[in-house]
């Protein structure tokens, strides 16, 4: 693109003899351009620092650096300018910055799936062409007015479309971004408004081939015509000679097997070789790299693979030196008298104006709500990395001039800037929840009203398969029908390498729907999904896969609001370690424990943490094998009652054996001896009758093993509920009783226990306070040493003083990141 280099006399060397020779490091090409890319990198990061609290995407900071750095701000400096970016060094970094840009083209045709554009529904496609067609005529009405004042000169045909195609483009990779960033990516108008970017997108490419058609700088006619047909010609090429060969290519990388550097090599060469032939065509070497994107197979592991080892390097290093390319043709001091912020405005609001009247228009006319058409329209006015692009397309093909050049981008930075506070202001789905519309928020009101019972496991990879699958048949109970609701959330982290293809495909195999049957070979590449299915089929409980993709400081959120819009009963978290071979813990990961901590704090029902040793094995058994033992620790208080309502669930499985040991203290008993480090809150009960209901819990239970021996007698497939109470004189005691029971496969315990007993508890380690005294004592506790799971309960309860547990703030139902295969 920049050809500000080449008038220039003299070239540069490549590197130098360092400055104990004599020679300035800054006049050799190599060491300036290293010194170029420190400090774009760093700026940008910066910027992209200071405006995170903003939660606008990278790219704005990005293209605002560019123009900082450019003649604008820092470039206004001559000596800057003469130093750090020298005209003789444009050529150098306007190559690479070009050379980043084929395969960042590359990566974003690999996100548009022409499959998926043919499956776009008729709203989806109604709402993409209207705003695509209502701004581009205001594109081009507009380019009218510009060629009649400050554009004056400059081709006709090429400028009216290149303005039409500037104002009616939506960046998909920008918007897929922001969906994510403000957890709509797979809601309902998530959906549309990906699906609608796709085809805006797919369509904005082919007017801008033909822009660049039309600006080439033949006299006939004809050369448009027949750089037009080659370039069909190329499309047709690639379709039918080039996509077989990279369909063979792809068999050959199965699931599970690292991608062979050579597949890896060939592709990135086909890349290189499409961009020369559209470059020698005469269209721009970029179509042959997005060509090559959008005909690239997306299932499989090849696509996945390629685009971890392509994006890193391509938009963490060489797309922030397009927009330092870009920012240091744009000077905002062109825009000069009320006539040219005049027309500022004017290109503003007719961007902003198109496509949002366009998009809601048509949107209310598809029936979509007013609050989610506004949002839609928002949303589709997203601009950015494409935007520039064909900016400055245009602007080296001599179609546009520096002041139009710096009026289009600033409207880029503007209506880019906007998306995201606007469309948090206008789109807030959902009423407020009163108490009354969400019953059951805890297992035990759940047993009471004898209501099925809905829980949601969470789970960060295939690991905790096996584990999760062995306590939902644990929490099956008896065999009626419906007696058990499964929600499975796959819990994936929202980071900055994240991209739009991996994000966006997710949502369609999670959303559209989870796991497509019809598929076979690439549809079983989702494990997870495949588990959960196999045990639907093994047994009665159809368990709804879900997924959360948000960023590890907010996915709690997803958690919490996901569970209030399921009406779950119990959110089960996995620890954050988990066991090597050797028995000692290893931490998975430390941010894991803050999800637990922040679920535990807001969430609007029950919480339990799954302390996992290997919970009845690694593999699925069958139903009529299953056999476990779990041991309840009962103290008293609301935890424990919880714990206990949820292992008398369990116990209803034929092959569960309960065990629940009550430890009464003695008169004897000496709570002075408490040496507890349990350092954070323990969420005490501020109720009095508290010990009242625990001896109705105790009582209940006690009916229920009477009537359990009863039935004995007429089926032996009734489970055993075995029920102990323990009288300790001190918490050593205690400590010797659980030991009794170390053979256990499960124990349950509260997280809070109440009474003497559990506060005279010798806590010798306790880095974990959210697992509690009981929970902390079996896992990290010398002096009970055990090989079974803990699964720590902490009931919901709105206290009186303090929301320690279960309170959730500002609870409303609203449509979060996550998508199940069917609703309840």
């Amino acid at each position: 693109m920049g050809t500000n280099g080449t008038t220039c006399s003299g070239t540069m060397k490549a590197t130098s003899n360092g400055v104990f020779q004599g020679e300035n490091p800054l006049h050799y090409a190599l060491p300036l351009l290293i010194l170029q890319i420190c400090i774009v990198l760093l700026l940008t990061r910066v910027l992209a620092f200071l405006l995170r609290p903003l939660r606008q995407p990278r790219v704005i900071a990005e293209i605002v650096g560019g123009i900082l750095l450019g003649p604008s701000a820092l470039g206004k400096s001559s000596k800057f300018l003469n130093t750090i970016f020298p005209a003789k060094s444009l050529t150098v970094l306007d190559t690479l910055a070009n050379l980043g840009l084929i395969f960042f083209l590359f990566l974003v045709g690999l996100e548009l799936d022409p499959k998926s554009l043919k499956r776009t529904g008729k709203k989806a496609l109604s709402i993409a062409l209207a705003g695509i067609t209502f701004p581009f005529i205001l594109g081009i009405g507009t380019s009218f007015v510009l060629r009649s004042s400050i554009a004056d000169g400059v081709s006709k045909a090429p400028f009216l479309v290149f303005m039409g195609v500037a104002l009616s483009i939506t960046a998909f990779p920008v918007l897929a971004r922001i969906l994510a960033e403000i957890k709509l990516l797979t809601t309902d108008i998530g959906k549309i408004a990906l699906s609608a970017a796709a085809v805006n997108d797919v369509a904005a490419w082919i007017l801008l081939a033909l822009a660049v058609a039309l600006s080439g700088d033949g006299n006939s006619p004809l050369t448009s015509l027949w750089v037009f047909l080659a370039g069909t010609g190329f499309v047709l090429f690639c379709i039918y000679a080039v996509q077989p060969g990279i369909k063979w290519i792809a068999k050959r990388c199965p699931e599970g097997e690292p991608v062979k550097e050579q597949y890896v090599c060939y592709t990135l060469g086909i890349v290189l070789a499409a961009s020369f032939v559209t470059d020698l065509i005469g269209i721009h070497a970029l179509f042959g790299a997005f060509v090559i994107g959008v005909i690239f197979p997306k299932e499989g592991n090849f696509a996945n693979s390629l685009v971890e080892k392509v994006e890193d390097l391509v938009s963490g290093l060489f797309l922030p030196l397009y927009f330092v390319s870009s920012g240091l043709k744009t000077d905002v001091a062109t825009i000069q008298g009320a006539e040219s912020w005049g027309l500022l405005v004017l290109v503003i609001f007719t961007a902003c104006f198109g496509k949002i009247v366009g998009t809601v228009g048509v949107s209310l006319y598809c029936k979509v709500p007013l609050d989610e058409s506004l949002a839609l329209g928002f949303l589709m006015n997203t601009k950015g990395l494409v935007e520039l692009i064909v900016l400055n397309i245009g602007k080296d093909r001599g179609v546009l001039n520096d002041q139009v050049f710096a009026i289009m981008v600033l409207m880029a930075i503007f209506t880019t800037f906007m998306t995201t506070p606007l469309v948090l202001a206008v789109y807030k789905p959902g009423k407020s929840i009163t108490k009354g519309d969400f019953k059951n928020q805890t297992v035990e009101e759940t047993n009471q009203s004898n209501k099925p019972l809905r829980l949601m496991f969470c789970f960060h990879s295939i690991m905790n398969i096996p584990t999760i699958v062995n306590l939902i048949e644990a929490s099956r109970g008896t065999n009626r029908k419906e007696n058990l609701s499964v929600y499975a959330m796959h819990l994936m982290e929202l980071s900055e390498r994240s991209s739009a293809i991996l994000m966006a495909h997710k949502v369609r195999k999670n959303g559209l729907p989870f796991w497509n049957k019809d598929k076979t070979g690439t549809g079983s590449s989702d494990m997870v999904v495949v588990a959960f299915e196999a045990f639907r089929r093994l047994s009665r409980v159809s368990v709804r896969p879900m997924t959360a993709i948000s960023a590890i400081s907010t996915i709690h959120e997803d958690i919490c609001r996901s569970a209030e819009r399921k009406r779950v009963a119990m959110v089960i978290l996995p620890f954050h370690k988990h066991v090597r071979l050797d028995r000692t813990w290893e931490t998975t990961r430390n941010e894991y424990r803050g999800i637990n901590k922040k679920v535990m704090d807001e969430s609007p029902c029950s919480v339990a943490i799954l302390v996992d040793r290997g919970l009845g094995g690694t593999t699925r058994v069958a139903s009529s094998d299953f056999s476990l033992a779990i041991t309840i620790l009962f103290f008293g208080g609301n935890d424990d009652r919880e714990a206990l309502a949820f292992a008398v669930r369990m116990a209803e499985h034929p092959g569960i054996t309960l065990t629940v040991v009550r430890f009464i203290p003695s008169e004897e008993f000496k709570p002075e001896n408490v040496k507890l480090e349990i350092t954070e809150d323990q969420g005490g009960s501020c109720s009095g009758d508290t010990r009242l209901t625990d001896i109705e819990a105790i009582t209940e239970l006690k009916a229920k093993i009477k009537e359990q021996e009863t039935s004995r007698s007429d089926s032996d497939s009734v489970s055993q509920i075995v029920y102990e109470e323990r009288i300790v004189k001190c918490h050593e005691e205690v400590c010797e009783a659980i030991k009794e029971y170390s053979r256990s496969n499960l124990f349950l315990v509260g997280k809070s226990p109440d009474g003497s007993v559990a506060s005279g508890l010798n806590v010798i380690r306790s880095d974990t306070p959210e697992l509690g005294p009981v929970g902390n004592l079996l896992t990290s506790s010398e002096s009970v040493s055990t090989v079974a799971s803990v699964l720590v309960v902490q009931q919901y309860v709105a206290r009186c003083e303090s929301p320690v547990v279960g309170v959730l703030k500002n609870v409303t139902e609203e449509e979060w990141p996550v998508k199940d295969t069917e609703s309840p």
